[in-house]
């Protein structure tokens, strides 16, 4: 085990404590669940910074942190639209769960194919994990009531989304060419 390693086992640690504090009620627990949030998207960003920068990286860390912002992505998204009960939320929750399961089945193929390479994380994947990350925190960490902190969390979820779905999109463009059906073989 590494340092970048230790860092994004945290994220996947920090989950269950997401969960909970989210679900307690108080009235800083909003506040609590949010801070826990961003310190596993820190994370995020700093384990993947420190495995370049220090040349750690690890068959384990490229395994296991895609699998840990998956996981933390997917569990705020579940947690906030248990909570918020509308369509401006559950609408791009449904689009970024489905297309991390599409992205991630796409990859795990194009890998078996030796053609990973081809739908690599891109510019556009990044912008949308920033706004998906931005979109969360302020979710997170406001109760479920329709004020201007909510209303930009949905709309930066809303943008979060498209770009999701954009991305989705170069990526299955990239991975075109493998995706075509061949010819059978005639004998």
């Amino acid at each position: 085990m590494n340092i970048p390693n230790i860092l994004t086992s945290l994220r996947v640690l920090l989950i269950p404590f997401l969960v909970l504090f989210y679900c307690l009620p108080f009235s800083w627990s909003y506040w609590t669940a949010a801070a826990i949030f961003g310190l596993a998207s820190i994370t995020d960003w700093l384990d993947g910074y420190l495995a370049r920068r220090w040349k750690q990286n690890t068959p384990f860390g490229a395994f296991l942190d895609p699998v840990a912002d998956k996981l933390l992505v997917a569990v705020a998204l579940v947690l906030l639209v248990a909570h918020h009960s509308t369509l401006w939320l559950t609408i791009p929750a449904a689009i970024i769960i489905s297309r991390e399961i599409v992205v991630s089945a796409l990859r795990e193929w194009m890998a078996e194919l030796g053609a990973r390479a081809q739908v690599a994380v891109s510019n556009i994947g990044k912008w949308k994990t920033a706004a998906q990350m931005a979109a969360l925190f302020v979710l997170l960490a406001n109760p479920p009531k329709p004020t201007l902190w909510v209303k930009l969390g949905y709309g930066l979820l809303v943008i979060s989304a498209i770009l999701t779905l954009w991305s989705m999109l170069v990526y299955l463009i990239a991975a075109g060419p493998h995706l075509k059906p061949t010819a059978p073989n005639k004998k």
